[in-house]
């Protein structure tokens, strides 16, 4: 069998998703829906929007901030907009970022074809599973090529769930997967730009347009992956056809990390490991000196040692250091400012604070000492793979949806995903949520 065909394969099994993996697909929805709401004013947020309601349609979808299209061109505009802050999920086994890909496709179909709370549900979790597979699949080689897996690997996610969604058959499931393999697309040469985001919302877009054209008698190479002048070999993927094993028996979406900071995923390990030390009482008066050791990957992404700016704030390791010693709530997006860059009590700690290079440590951990004025010494170290139950990241999930959105809006989103599964509420009840 092909490999898009083993993909089909999984993408319409019969089988039913594990329940962990289902509980943290819901948890996703959440947080994309909750990083959409917020996002939706961003400029290419508008720009995608104001594209997509030129492109209407009878049976259209809810786009993020109000309006209706076409399901290809709302699962751009959400896509783009919900990717617009940076601050949704990440999986590291996948090196990307899969529920504003496979969520805004999956979505958008769903409406269009009235699909019920529970089979909008099994199909993003097939979807991020898959896309988590081919991530891992396509492997670090293809990220460093310059290749944007949010963007590669997300749109076969969003092939997925939208062709379970339109309810493909297995051979027209393999005809849309191997369509994306031509049109997938998305560099990293796009990031710090408008096109990053966009990079989620065309894969979006990719994922429904394929599948709709498989439900119209498209037909394409089922060897369109492994072929020599296949998706692989000609995007630098690994080849590490091992990422498939056990695929529908053992889950990997749930490994997902979530941001609960609005900053440069890289450091978040670093706050986690200082919110335990400000747990013990730490008071930024007593700081005499902080090393924030991480893995050397991160310096040319977020060690920028005098922010000037909001975005620049987002990258800076000794910056946002001292903004979470100084108990500023890193969650909130309005912090990261440039009167918060000027500040004089938070330069003085920043420039008390020192970032070094570990090698050992993964680039999902970081560790970090504190030396005070007293001469104590406290220390921690934080990986954002290590265990954290759904019940924990329920709970923080919903304060970063309320500071974000307010608490009426995220508990009324909040209930709205809950209700899915137990059809409580319908696709277009939570979707109406999102049209604030």
């Amino acid at each position: 069998m092909s490999l898009a065909g083993e993909l089909a394969e999984f993408a319409l099994s019969k089988e039913p998703a594990s329940a962990e993996a289902r509980r943290f697909a819901e948890l996703s929805l959440f947080d994309w829906a909750t990083v959409g709401l917020a996002g939706r004013d961003e400029p290419v947020s508008k720009a995608a929007r104001a594209l997509a309601v030129g492109v209407r349609s009878g049976d259209g979808a809810t786009l993020f901030g109000g309006g209706r299209a076409h399901p290809s061109a709302a699962a751009l505009a959400n896509g783009a907009t919900s990717h617009a802050l940076d601050y949704d999920d990440t999986h590291f086994l996948h090196i990307g970022h899969p529920s504003v890909v496979v969520a805004s496709a999956a979505l958008a179909v769903a409406e269009a074809e009235g699909a019920s709370g529970s089979e909008f549900l099994e199909a993003l979790t097939h979807g991020l599973e898959l896309s988590c597979r081919v991530g891992d699949w396509l492997g670090r080689s293809h990220y460093e090529a310059g290749f944007h897996q949010t963007g590669t690997a997300g749109a076969f996610g969003a092939t997925a769930a939208a062709g379970r969604l339109l309810g493909l058959d297995a051979g027209a499931m393999t005809s849309a997967l191997g369509l994306a393999t031509t049109r997938a697309a998305g560099l990293k040469s796009q990031f710090g730009t408008m096109a990053k985001p966009l990079n989620a919302g065309f894969a979006a877009e990719v994922g429904v347009t394929c599948a709709l054209l498989a439900r119209h008698g498209v037909i394409s190479n089922p060897q369109a992956f492994e072929d020599a002048q296949g998706f692989g070999p000609t995007h630098a993927g690994s080849d590490r056809i091992e990422a498939f094993d056990q695929m529908g028996r053992d889950w990997v979406f749930p490994g997902v990390s979530y941001k609960f900071h609005a900053c440069c995923h890289g450091l978040h390990a670093m706050l986690e490991a200082l919110r335990e030390i400000r747990q013990a009482g730490l008071e930024p008066q007593a700081v005499e000196r902080v090393t924030i050791l991480t893995n050397p990957r991160w310096f040319a992404v977020c060690n920028k040692r005098e922010p000037q700016t909001g975005l620049e704030a987002k990258f800076s390791y000794r910056l946002v250091a001292a903004m979470a010693i100084c108990g500023m709530d890193t969650a909130d997006l309005a912090v990261y400012d440039a009167r918060t860059c000027r500040r004089p009590d938070l330069v003085a700690l920043r420039d008390r604070v020192e970032v070094e290079a570990d090698p050992s440590l993964t680039d999902t951990a970081s560790r970090v000492i504190v030396e005070t004025r007293d001469g104590a010494r406290l220390s921690a170290g934080h990986d954002l793979l290590g265990a954290i139950g759904p019940a924990q990241i329920e709970k923080r999930l919903r304060a970063k949806s309320a500071t974000l959105l307010g608490a009426q809006a995220s508990s009324a989103l909040w209930q709205a995903v809950c209700g899915l599964a137990s059809g409580d509420a319908s696709v277009e009840t939570f979707a109406g949520n999102l049209a604030r």
